[in-house]
């Protein structure tokens, strides 16, 4: 039986396999339900046919009108003339007597005429279907299927128009320009790689979910299942709008409009359409005002939440975009939901709900904190699975690498999104931190400061490089920290980027592997075969550029451009940029994909590091997962519906 690696894709990911097999022979047996159906209705006309001319055909030789009060109903356009009805119950016309009496005749024998020729040519419509044979029905069937779906393409739903609210303050969102002629020519090659990935999936795969550059063309995965919904477009809009590449994010855009359509038979990850797709739009509708992104991130959004549709309303892992029916990764313990999935939702709902005025978003994932606030937690720590039929704990597994990590950032972003009104989040924020300091945080023998993984009472001695994003995170949470502990979690963050860069530092090719050891000698390096890759993962540049923000240390510009330099080396390729195989070996070879978050991620926080602080300004931004930003919303002023806003 082949076990799955644990390997997330993007961002803070966790592993993926391919979805189950394809419910064709489901789909087979409603087409035979829906020609049966079909057939019945044909025979129930003809009955209804034959009842109706029985009953309502008149009779001339026993029925001198047609006079049953239907001519309001029948043939509504005519008006109809002013009546008084005697006690005996008999109507009087008053007005133009006899003419009028002559005329209501003329109307009713045309009625019934009329009545009597559509009775008959419905009869002979009936009686030829029934002399058709099965294949030939069949056909006309089909033929009306067909006919109904080109009918309803061209009638494609308008989207309500959305309710206006107040725009966020936005600010910084373009230049950036330092003024150091040395830090704006890295900039400026930061921009071109940006040009060349982009040029690049342009020309080869257009369309497709992501890009691979040596064989250039197309390629997906199973996080979006069967679909081609232009990941690597959406991903990249904000960065090429942030590097002033506005003719390249004219073409996304119109690519989006044009093209991006979400009523697909397609079964998604929640989590990475989520971070990819929703915070992607969202990011680009703040910095352009361009509507046609909002109005694309609430149709995907409402595509999302019947993800949400279970027990304890802990979403499934994936949905499919089409039915709604949701379900989890097979490989998951005991069928449970992922942490970082189900815990990263939060910053997108939450501005789903504030630019709709529907509070379904919000609920939902309030009603996850809620949930998980009640439950013991095995020495604070939460566990990577939960069973969301349950409500139980999965595996004793915690890690603030794959599976947990973007949890934990987004109970501080959520406090810092809120203008920092959501105390809950931060108290929860810091509880979580306290625990994970306190049961995973360790030095190794040569004073490296690392992150372990939790395994049922046994601490792990390894380090992800999905990890290395935590840095950043406890530099960003230091203002606020409990106990004027911000000090020491801006020291905490240095220790982890100084762990960090050491791992890209003693590879052949200066870049980090996936997972690094801290045991039997061997300290910031990778053991595994598969843990040796590099897949062009953005996790330690987030940490740097924090850290440059915070502290203007230059050694973070330093890092950043050797990281940048390796790239250029030895991940371009004429086709784009491409994953290696083996950061240790001299002659690497690579795993021929471009991954969407490179552009999202990867060379946005590379560009961002090497420009001024007011581009995108942290009081005023707050990045998801994947990088994309979203402003703050000064909640002292606004009350989300259905919310008690925390003051």
């Amino acid at each position: 039986m082949t076990t799955p690696a644990l390997l997330p894709l993007s961002g803070r990911r966790i592993p993926t396999l391919s979805p189950g097999a394809a419910s064709f022979p489901h789909h087979r047996a409603t087409l035979r339900l829906s020609e049966k159906f079909i057939l019945l209705l044909i025979l129930s006309a003809f009955i209804t046919l034959c009842f109706g001319a029985f009953f309502f055909l008149p009779d001339n030789s026993k029925h001198k009108r047609f006079d049953l009060g239907l001519e309001d109903v029948l043939i509504p356009h005519i008006e109809a003339p002013k009546e008084a009805k005697h006690p005996g119950g008999q109507v009087v016309i008053h007005g133009q007597g006899g003419h009028d009496e002559h005329r209501h005749r003329e109307e009713e024998e045309s009625l019934r005429d009329k009545i009597r020729a559509d009775h008959e040519r419905a009869l002979q419509e009936a009686k030829e279907k029934l002399r058709k044979s099965r294949d030939e029905l069949r056909a006309e069937i089909q033929t009306e299927k067909s006919k109904v779906v080109e009918d309803l393409k061209k009638k494609k739903e308008v989207p309500k128009p959305l309710p206006p609210v107040p725009m966020p303050k936005v600010v910084g969102v373009n230049d950036g320009d330092s003024g150091d002629p040395d830090v704006k020519e890295k900039r400026d090659k930061i921009r071109e790689m940006m040009k060349h990935a982009w040029d690049s999936y342009r020309q080869y795969g257009w369309g497709h979910n992501e890009l691979k550059p040596l064989a250039k063309k197309g390629h997906s995965t199973n996080i979006f299942g069967n679909s081609q919904m232009g990941a690597t477009i959406v991903d990249a809009l904000d960065s090429l709008y942030m590097m002033g590449l506005h003719d390249e994010f004219k073409d996304g855009q119109e690519w989006i409009e044009q093209n991006l359509d979400f009523s697909v038979n397609a079964e998604v990850s929640v989590f990475e359409v989520n971070i990819r797709f929703i915070g992607g739009l969202l990011a680009a509708y703040y910095l352009s005002g361009q509507e046609v992104f909002k109005v694309k991130a609430v149709q995907l959004a409402e595509k999302l939440l019947p993800a949400f549709n279970t027990p304890t309303g802990i979403p499934w892992a994936m949905v499919n975009l089409k039915s709604g029916v949701g379900r989890n990764w097979g490989w998951a313990s005991a069928g449970s939901s992922i942490l970082a999935e189900f815990g990263t939702l939060h910053m997108e709902f939450v501005h789903l709900t504030y630019l709709t005025g529907n509070p379904a978003y919000y609920q939902k994932v309030m009603h996850i904190r809620k949930l998980l606030a009640k439950m013991d937690r095995p020495n604070g720590l939460y566990p990577n699975y939960l069973n969301p039929r349950t409500g139980r704990w999965g595996q004793h597994h915690t890690s603030v690498g794959g599976l947990g990590d973007s949890f934990y950032e987004y109970l501080l972003k959520a406090w810092l999104m809120s203008d920092k009104t959501d105390t809950e989040a931060r108290k929860t924020y810091d509880d979580a931190i306290e625990a994970i300091e306190r049961h995973l945080i360790r030095k190794s023998n040569g004073g490296l400061t690392f992150i372990g993984e939790w395994k049922n009472g046994h601490l792990e001695r390894k380090m992800g490089h999905l990890t290395c994003f935590a840095g950043g995170m406890f530099a960003l949470g230091a203002d606020g920290s409990p106990d004027d502990k911000a000090g020491h979690y801006l020291q905490l963050g240095a220790e982890i980027a100084h762990t960090c860069h050491e791992s890209y530092d003693r590879t052949v090719l200066k870049l980090g592997p996936e997972a690094f050891k801290f045991d039997s000698g061997l300290e910031a390096v990778a053991v595994r075969q598969n843990e040796k890759y590099y897949i062009l993962r953005p996790e330690v540049i987030e940490t740097y550029w924090y850290m440059w923000r915070f502290t203007h240390d230059p050694k973070y510009r330093q890092w950043g451009w050797e990281a940048a330099q390796a790239i250029d080396k030895y991940c371009r390729v004429s086709g784009g940029f491409s994953g290696v195989k083996d950061v240790y070996s001299s002659n690497p070879t690579y795993d021929d994909v471009q991954q969407s978050f490179f552009l999202a991620e990867t060379l946005k926080y590379l560009y961002l590091l090497f420009s001024s602080d007011d581009l995108m300004p942290l009081e005023s931004w707050v990045f998801n997962t994947e990088a994309h930003p979203l402003p703050v919303l000064h909640l002292a002023n606004l009350t989300l519906p259905g919310s008690q806003a925390q003051r």
